[in-house]
């Protein structure tokens, strides 16, 4: 039944979402709009920025980061649903999307990366690669969603996975690269 109620009050926020940017939209807003009481949303998330980054949340989950048509098709739904991303993504505050998407795939990353090498800490450099490289991916994704019409999300993925650090890519990729370079097409 909670996660009923989460995705009825994320629905109500991406279409409040559609008409004016996160910092304008009041949690009063949101409630009134998905017909609950503030106790009924603050049960639920902490403010309006938790909820957005939920909703992020939500749609990654399903995505393997170490897949190029699994990254492609969460930047595709991006895409889709271009006016909630960007308005997300140009939010500026202490809260900001894209501040927490970096500690998300960073959390992704680094657990992958302890899997695969069996151990329950990664040495200083990998941890430094692994952060570099997030903070790196969210950053071109925040500026593909709000500026590039052009450039398709199959080789934006691409781009990304070949810009992945050498100590980085041999753990999660075994060292395989010719999976991760772009076509030239």
């Amino acid at each position: 039944m909670a996660e009923i109620t989460k995705n009825w009050i994320a629905d109500k926020m991406r279409e409040l979402m559609k008409r004016k940017p996160i910092e304008k939209i009041r949690v009063t807003e949101i409630c009134e709009a998905a017909d609950i009481e503030r106790p009924t949303f603050y049960y639920h998330f902490k403010d309006k920025y938790d909820l957005v980054a939920w909703m992020f949340t939500s749609d990654a989950a399903g995505t393997d980061v170490l897949s190029v048509r699994s990254a492609a098709d969460g930047l595709n739904k991006m895409k889709r649903e271009i006016l909630f991303y960007r308005r997300a993504y140009e939010d500026q505050s202490q809260n900001a999307l894209w501040r927490y998407m970096i500690e998300y795939f960073v959390s992704r990353y680094t657990h992958l990366a302890k899997e695969k090498l069996g151990v329950d800490t990664l040495d200083t450099q990998l941890a430094y690669s692994i952060r570099f490289y997030c903070t790196g991916s969210v950053g071109m994704t925040r500026e593909w969603v709000l500026n590039d019409n052009i450039t398709s999300a199959e080789t934006t993925v691409k781009m990304m996975f070949s810009s992945m650090p050498e100590n980085m890519r041999n753990v999660l990729f075994g060292g395989a690269v010719t999976q991760t370079r772009p076509n030239n097409t």
